[in-house]
C-alpha cells in the first residue's frame, strides 16, 4: 500500500500503479534509489566526522604544543644539552661543578587567582615578594620566571600546593664547593651558565663543551694556607685589602692566589664590587722597596754598578724641587749590598741614575713589568709608567714609585732574577710532566747568583729580619709604598709588601704578600711597614707549606751553606784597609 502510493507519486510515472506491466522493474529501480541516498547521507556523516576530528586535533596541537611558553631549553630526555666541564686543581680535586636543579616559571594565563596563587608560593619560598610574584603572573605574557634553582625540597613543596599553570624548567647549576677560597681565579658563572670571571669566562667555550675536568695549577692545600694567613693578617692589622701568590719557580705554575676582601663564588650577584675585584692581577700599584731587587739586577747586569760599589747616604738627596730621603737612615756611605740590606732609596736613586732612563726602561721591559701579564684569566691589570722618562722618574722608579704593576708581576719578575735569570710565565693550568717551561733568559747566571746573596741579606741582617724563622733559607725583599693619590703621596695609607724565595740557594718557590693599608699595633710596635706585617705572614707560609711540598728543612749554620750566600758587605772599606 506505502509501495503504491509512492509509486503513484512519482512525478515520472503519473498515470501508472503496481498492476502496470513492467513493475518489478521499476521496484528494483527504487530500491537503487533508497541505497544510493543512504550511501550518500554515510559518506556526508563520514566526511564531518573527518572534519570534526581534524579540527579537534589542530586545537589540540595548539594548545599543547605551539601555545605553551617558550622554555628556555627542551626537555632533557628530547635534546640533552652539553654539561659544562668541571674544574679541578692540580690533584683532582673538585674546585667547579654542575648539578641538575629545577627552576620554577609559570603561564599568567592558565593562572586562574594571582593574588592566591603568590600568597601560596610566598608561603614555600619565603625569599620570594608577594607583591611581584602577583604582578608577573596578572601579565599578559605566557611565560615569566619565578624562581631558579630550586632545592629538592623547594620544588616538593611548589609541587604539593597543586597551582594550575606552574612549570619547571631542567637546569644545571654550577656549584662552587669551596665558596670563596678559589673564587678569585675559578670564577663564577651567571644564571644561564655562562663564564663571567676568571678561569670560568676565560675558558667559557671549552667548559661548554663538556668533556675531561679542566685541570688548574692551583694546590686548595696551599690555596688554604694562604688565605687563612693573609685573612688573618688583615684583621690583626684592620688593613682594607690583602693579596698572595705562591708560585712553583721551575715552571711558572700558581699553586695559590688569593685577593681579599672576597666572596662566594656561589652567590656572587650579591658580592660588592670590591669583593670581586682581584687585586692580585687586575689592581695596579706602586710597590716600593720591592723594585730595588729590579734596580740593582739591573745595575749589575748591565755593568754600570757591582757588590764594590757604594753610595753617599750621609744626606737626603736633592734634586730640583724634589727631596729623596731614607725611612731608617744611616747617615753614612752605604756599599750596593747595605743599599739592599737596609733598603736605601738614597743610595737606590743613585745607582738608578747612574745607569740610566734607556738601560732602566729595558730592563723592567724585560722582566714584563711594562705590559700586561700573561695570565690565562682577562682581569689583568695594565702597567702605569711615565710617557716622558725623566732623570727625576728615572730616580724615584729605582726605589718603587713612579711605576705601577700588577703584584703578580712582582712575584714572576723576581723569580726571573732570583732562580738563573729565566723569566717564565705565569701559568693557571696544569702543565703536563715533562711539559715546555723554558721560557726566556733577562740576566746572566753571575747577577743572579749575586742577587740570590743579595736577597738573603736581606732576611739574615736587613728589613726582613723581624718575624722570619730558620729552616728554609727563606731570601727576598720588603716593600713599603705611600700610596698615591691626585694631590701627592699619602703619608699614612700604605702598601706593604714582601716577595720571599725559597730556599734563596736554589730556588723552589716564590710566596709574595701584601696588605693594603694596614696599621700597627702593640705586636708591633706602632709599625705597620712591610718588616712588620707582610713578613712574618710569608714566614709562617713557608713553614706551613714546606712540608706539603716536600722541601726539608736544613741547617742554616752549616757553612757549605753560609758560603754559598756569603757576600761581602763592605768591600770599600775591607779594601783601603788592605791599602
Amino acid at each position: 500500500m506505502r509501495i503504491r502510493f509512492w509509486l503513484s507519486a512519482h512525478p515520472c510515472h503519473p498515470h501508472h500503479d503496481a498492476a502496470s506491466n513492467g513493475g518489478p522493474l521499476r521496484l528494483e529501480g527504487v530500491n537503487k534509489e533508497l541505497l544510493e541516498t543512504g550511501r550518500n547521507r554515510l559518506v556526508l556523516c563520514a566526511g564531518l566526522f573527518t572534519f570534526a576530528f581534524l579540527v579537534l586535533s589542530w586545537r589540540l596541537v595548539d594548545v599543547t604544543v605551539l601555545s605553551q611558553p617558550h622554555e628556555p631549553q627542551v626537555d632533557r630526555a628530547i635534546a640533552l644539552p652539553l654539561e659544562r666541564a668541571d674544574i679541578v686543581d692540580r690533584n683532582g680535586v673538585l674546585l667547579a661543578t654542575s648539578i641538575a636543579t629545577a627552576s620554577l616559571y609559570a603561564d599568567p594565563k592558565e593562572i586562574r587567582d594571582a593574588d592566591r596563587a603568590a600568597h601560596e608560593l610566598v608561603s614555600v619560598l619565603p625569599e620570594l615578594d608577594a607583591k611581584d610574584v602577583a604582578d608577573k603572573l596578572k601579565s599578559n605574557r605566557r611565560f615569566v620566571w619565578l624562581q631558579r634553582d630550586l632545592t629538592p625540597h623547594e620544588e616538593y613543596e611548589v609541587n604539593r600546593l597543586g597551582i594550575p599553570g606552574l612549570y619547571f624548567q631542567r637546569e644545571d647549576r654550577r656549584v662552587y664547593p669551596d665558596g670563596a677560597l678559589t673564587a678569585d681565579t675559578v670564577g663564577f658563572t651567571d644564571l644561564d651558565n655562562r663564564g663571567m670571571a676568571g678561569i670560568e669566562r676565560s675558558f667559557d667555550q671549552v667548559l661548554a663543551q663538556g668533556g675531561p675536568p679542566l685541570a688548574l695549577s692551583l694546590d686548595i692545600r696551599i690555596q688554604h694556607v694562604l688565605h687563612d694567613e693573609l685573612e688573618a693578617g688583615m684583621q690583626e692589622f684592620k688593613a682594607i685589602g690583602a693579596g698572595g701568590v705562591v708560585l712553583d719557580s721551575r715552571t711558572g705554575e700558581i699553586l695559590a692566589l688569593d685577593s681579599l676582601p672576597d666572596f662566594d663564588a656561589n652567590h656572587a650577584g650579591e658580592a660588592p664590587a670590591d669583593a670581586r675585584f682581584n687585586r692580585m692581577t687586575l689592581g695596579v700599584y706602586e710597590m716600593g722597596s720591592v723594585f730595588k731587587i729590579f734596580t740593582l739586577a739591573a745595575a749589575l747586569d748591565s755593568g754600570s754598578a757591582s757588590l764594590a760599589s757604594s753610595y753617599n747616604a750621609t744626606h737626603p738627596l736633592h734634586v730640583a724641587r724634589f727631596t729623596i730621603h731614607d725611612y731608617e737612615p744611616m747617615g753614612r756611605w752605604l756599599s750596593l749590598p747595605e743599599v739592599f740590606e737596609y733598603s736605601s732609596n738614597i743610595g737606590a736613586a743613585q745607582i738608578a741614575a747612574n745607569m740610566g732612563a734607556a738601560v732602566q726602561k729595558a730592563y723592567l721591559e724585560r722582566f714584563g713589568l711594562l705590559s700586561p701579564s700573561h695570565v690565562q684569566i682577562d682581569e689583568r691589570g695594565i702597567p702605569e709608567y711615565p710617557a716622558d722618562w725623566r732623570p727625576i722618574n728615572t730616580m724615584t722608579i729605582g726605589f718603587g714609585h713612579g711605576v705601577a704593576v700588577e703584584p703578580l708581576q712582582v712575584a714572576v719578575a723576581a723569580n726571573a732574577v732570583a732562580d738563573g735569570g729565566i723569566l717564565r710565565n705565569p701559568t693557571l693550568l696544569k702543565r703536563r710532566a715533562g711539559g715546555d717551561a723554558s721560557g726566556v733568559r733577562v740576566i746572566s747566571e753571575r747577577t743572579s747568583d749575586e742577587m740570590r746573596r743579595l736577597m738573603r741579606l736581606v732576611v739574615t741582617g736587613g728589613t726582613g729580619k723581624v718575624g722570619t724563622k730558620p729552616g728554609y733559607l727563606l731570601g727576598g725583599k720588603t716593600g713599603t709604598a705611600e700610596k698615591a693619590s691626585k694631590d701627592g703621596y699619602l703619608h699614612h695609607e700604605l702598601l706593604s709588601s714582601f716577595v720571599g724565595i725559597f730556599p734563596i740557594d736554589d730556588p723552589k718557590y716564590v710566596v709574595f704578600c701584601f696588605y693594603d693599608e694596614p696599621h700597627g699595633n702593640a705586636s708591633t710596635h706602632g709599625f705597620a711597614t712591610a718588616g712588620w706585617t707582610a713578613v712574618p705572614t710569608v714566614s709562617r707560609i713557608v713553614h706551613r707549606i714546606a712540608p706539603i711540598l716536600g722541601v726539608m728543612p736544613v741547617d742554616e749554620t752549616n757553612p757549605d751553606i753560609q758560603r754559598a750566600l756569603w757576600v761581602d758587605v763592605n768591600p770599600q772599606d775591607r779594601k783601603l784597609a788592605a791599602n
